[in-house]
This record gives C-alpha cells, structure tokens and sequence, in this order.
C-alpha cells in the first residue's frame, strides 16, 4: 500500500476553549492529506473536474481520535488507499505529532459526473487510484501529465470505458 505523508503545524484558529484542536478540524486536516496524496501520484482534483468533468464525492467519513493535538505542535498525515474499483475509492489517513498517535480514520467516495449520476473511474486513472487491472489480466495504465502537470488528453482507450454495478 502506497502511502503519502503531509506536514504542517497546527495553527491557534483550529483549537478550541479547551486549548485542543477541535474535532471537525481533522476531517480538514484528511482532505489535505486526500489533495497531496493525488497530487503526488500525478493527479490534481482541479484537472479532474475541469478537464473530465469527473468529482469524487464523500459518501463516508470516520475518524478515531487518540490524543488530543494542541496549538503548535507538528502533525503529519499519512494517506493511503485503503480499498478502490472503477466506482468507489477509499482512503486511510493516520495522523501523527512526533511518534504519538493522534488520530485514525478514512473516507469513502464516489466518482460522479457532473450531473452528480455515477461515473466509472477512466483507465488511465487506475494506476492512481489503485484500482485492479482490468479482467483481462492487463496492468493499469499510468496516468499521464504534461510539462505543466496537466492532465493529458484522453487517449482512445481511455474514452471507451467498461460499465460495471455500482458498488
């Protein structure tokens, strides 16, 4: 399992009265983790809605909270994909101050068209998303960006994309 780490200290508006991040703010801090994570595999969220009109949206989130972070302290995220196919994709965030535990959860979500109906996650996003290669025994493809980490265009294979149940 590929995994992604992000860094950042936590800042004196994320906590509350009691002087410990508010809960709400580590669901913030797995989007980061979520954005970098598809960043670093070549994918930026933007291009994906823009370029092929395709969203992913929160069907499930959950977070266990182990120890409280306070104001100033380290916190790294650690992303990962827990579990995918051509429809669904989640995603396990393990958050970290130092060598304490802080937190643990993930995320489910579904690939949608811009009319919000379900869309089959393109080909050339497999690899990305870690999604199984295709029945015929075929690796994912790699996805490919251009010099300005754009999303390249589709290619003809990625166009005609194989319908499945929605899980």
């Amino acid at each position: 399992m590929t995994s992604h780490q992000t860094s950042f200290r936590v800042r004196y508006a994320e906590t509350d009265q009691m002087g410990v991040v508010y809960y709400a703010n580590y669901f913030v801090w797995m989007e980061i983790g979520r954005a970098e994570y598809c960043r670093a595999v070549g994918v930026r969220y933007r291009d994906m809605e823009l370029e092929e009109g395709l969203l992913l949206a929160v069907v499930g989130a959950n977070c266990r909270y182990l120890s409280p972070a306070r104001y100033d302290d380290e916190i790294t995220v650690a992303t990962s994909i827990a579990e995918s196919n051509r429809r669904i994709v989640q995603f396990h965030y393990d958050i970290a101050s130092g060598s304490r535990s802080i937190a643990s959860g993930h995320t489910r979500h579904i690939f949608l068209h811009r009319d919000m109906s379900p869309a089959s996650l393109p080909a050339r996003f497999w690899a990305a998303f870690s999604v199984p290669s295709s029945r015929n025994g075929s690796a994912a493809p790699a996805i490919h960006s251009n010099e300005k980490g754009r999303l390249a265009p589709k290619s003809q294979a990625a166009e005609s994309s194989e319908t499945s149940s929605f899980d």
